[in-house]
């Protein structure tokens, strides 16, 4: 049985950094705005940590990192996964909630060298990044055992099936009309291909 999971909770609210996106989570291009969270698996015998970052124009899953500790090494690979895999784009906003694994001064050096504005949910306001939360909820509903994992790299090796086979690839998305985060960044493409020649 799983003990049940607690947070270290963070005294401190970032309030100078600001909440720009401010729930506007419609975007029409990709690398406009980008999310992160950070959640929990059962592996066996403790809990291990998950940081994902998603693209908002088609809810699609381009980094993320697993280890046993949720701090700011974590959250720079899923960051860096996503900036080396999305050819690095400048200019964006990465929107997260103010935990210390996305407010330390390294993850904030981080996003100053590579050009990204950062962007804070308002302090226990789990809305201001819904959805993170729905992605996450997806995962554990439809794709997590009950009972977690019976070791880490189970559990790695599970859910990177998820996000690369399955939610990226096969699985539709009410946001995108029923089309996959993969058709939808292709459907975008070939418009703007049709739009260019035209032009």
């Amino acid at each position: 049985m799983q003990p049940q999971h607690r947070y270290k909770k963070s005294g401190n609210e970032y309030t100078d950094i600001p909440h720009l996106l401010n729930r506007q989570f419609d975007v029409v291009e990709p690398n406009t705005v980008w999310c992160g969270d950070v959640t929990y698996v059962w592996t066996g015998n403790r809990w291990a940590y998950l940081a994902v970052v998603l693209d908002l124009f088609g809810r699609k899953v381009i980094g993320w990192a697993m280890s046993y500790s949720p701090d700011t090494t974590l959250t720079l690979k899923a960051l860096d996964m996503a900036y080396e895999c999305r050819g690095r784009p400048q200019g964006l906003i990465y929107h997260s909630d103010q935990g210390s694994h996305y407010t330390s001064r390294k993850y904030r050096q981080r996003l100053w060298r590579y050009r990204i504005k950062q962007s804070l949910s308002r302090r226990g306001n789990c809305w201001d990044n819904a959805p993170m939360e729905r992605f996450f909820r997806s995962l554990k509903v439809e794709w997590i055992p009950t009972a977690g994992y019976r070791s880490f790299i189970e559990a790695k090796h599970h859910i990177n099936d998820y996000i690369i086979r399955y939610y990226n690839n096969v699985r539709p998305h009410h946001y995108n009309a029923g089309l996959t985060p993969n058709e939808s960044e292709q459907r975008y493409a070939l418009d703007s291909k049709l739009v260019a020649n035209k032009t």
